[in-house]
């Protein structure tokens, strides 16, 4: 008796995740893109009110999710334009990444998970008056995101140096 209850259970589990998976591969997870997403007066958009973000700009907006979303600006090596054509092949190379637009100055990037189809917003700017390259990067939606963005521009931080 104790063994068919457990086998239920562990398919209702499984079924459970497919239903989660499909859900999420038909794009129900993926939010909608922000509309205002730029550099406006020279600062990118504030950091998500919800756990979920990082923006080197965090103290420009002050509030409870400033020292939470902090995380320092990347370095710029050798140029600005030239900093942010490494992170674009940098980039490029990474699985769920999608480069929405491509500046000399600015980028701005969707990364998409694998299998919820999740989507985080990525925007990297060269600050000529810093020279650094501001970065802001969010998920669309829920409140936490065990700290994927955060993680991800310190892989990138770590790929600049390497190079």
């Amino acid at each position: 008796m104790h063994g068919a209850r457990l086998r239920r259970w562990l398919a209702g589990l499984g079924l459970a995740g497919a239903l989660l998976i499909g859900t999420g591969q038909m794009g129900w997870f993926s939010g909608h893109p922000p509309t205002d997403l730029g550099v406006h007066d020279g600062r990118l958009k504030p950091p998500s009110p919800t756990p979920n973000s990082v923006s080197s700009q965090a103290d420009l907006w002050p509030g409870p999710t400033a020292a939470q979303a902090r995380i320092d600006p990347l370095p710029v090596v050798g140029d600005g334009p030239a900093t942010i054509a490494r992170l674009r092949a940098e980039i490029e190379s990474m699985p769920g990444a999608r480069i929405v637009e491509a500046r000399p100055d600015y980028l701005y990037v969707q990364f998409t998970t694998r299998w919820l189809r999740f989507v985080d917003d990525a925007e990297f700017w060269f600050d000529p008056a810093s020279n650094v390259i501001q970065v802001r990067s969010a998920s669309r939606i829920g409140r936490g995101d065990f700290g994927v963005n955060r993680e991800r521009i310190e892989w990138l931080r770590a790929r600049l140096a390497a190079r």
